[in-house]
């Protein structure tokens, strides 16, 4: 599988490998049987290291298909189990990045609205529904284009489609973001990416930060950089 060559790894070492994951690849293969992240991570380790039979990386968070940046998988499942725990307890913090439509007149504050998971529309609705889940988003406006705002996101929580539903639902949604009104600019890829993440080792348990370029389709598309 060729397609590791063009892997950008942001970090790796026994128990680690951190990618930047590109817009429009899945982290996890679906019902389109498309070629997924974990394979082309797993084809790189493979020949890197020269290492026989199947190679073990395991899934510990994910991105929707859409959405670049930061992705961590475990190299050995003592880390899996480790890294899936930080996940669950809030231990890992995030930074996003999004282009929104619109001009906030607030520029910064937190969206604190619970969202359900519609899974016949494959969506995450605001909703004070009993089964609905809490969810919150810190959001900070960087920088103002044209009709679109360059916004820092920090998630609190980690609902599904979180940061989507929640910027649709103040009138801000992202930029390309067809299913929750941002339109469409680009087939699978929308303007929202993880840019750092801050992890605790699984085995050292010092503090891992770790940044991702913002993919380039971002600034070809503003004509500025970003």
């Amino acid at each position: 599988m060729a397609d590791f060559l063009n892997l950008e790894v942001i970090y790796e070492d026994n128990h680690l490998l951190v990618i930047n994951k590109p817009a429009g690849i899945l982290v996890q293969g679906d019902i389109t049987k498309s070629t997924t992240l974990l394979e082309i991570s797993k084809a790189y380790i493979k020949e890197k290291y020269k290492k026989p039979g199947n190679v073990f990386l395991a899934i510990v968070h994910r991105l929707d298909k859409p959405v670049s940046g930061v992705v961590v998988f475990a190299r050995n499942s003592k880390s899996a189990g480790r890294l899936s725990e930080a996940f669950r307890e809030r231990k890992v913090e995030k930074e996003y990045i999004a282009l929104c439509k619109g001009i906030f007149k607030v520029k910064k504050g937190t969206i604190s609205e619970s969202l359900l998971w519609v899974e016949k529309e494959r969506k995450a609705r605001v909703s004070q529904d009993d089964k609905s889940k809490n969810a919150i988003t810190h959001y900070e406006v960087l920088e103002e284009f044209k009709n679109l705002s360059l916004v820092r996101l920090i998630p609190e929580t980690g609902r599904k489609h979180q940061l989507r539903a929640h910027l649709s639902y103040i009138g801000h949604p992202i930029l390309g973001d067809e299913k929750y009104g941002g339109g469409r600019i680009f087939k699978d890829r929308i303007f929202l990416h993880c840019k750092k993440m801050a992890v605790p080792h699984p085995v050292r348990k010092d503090i891992m930060e770790f940044e991702a370029k913002i993919p380039d389709f971002w600034s070809e598309f503003l004509k500025v950089e970003i």
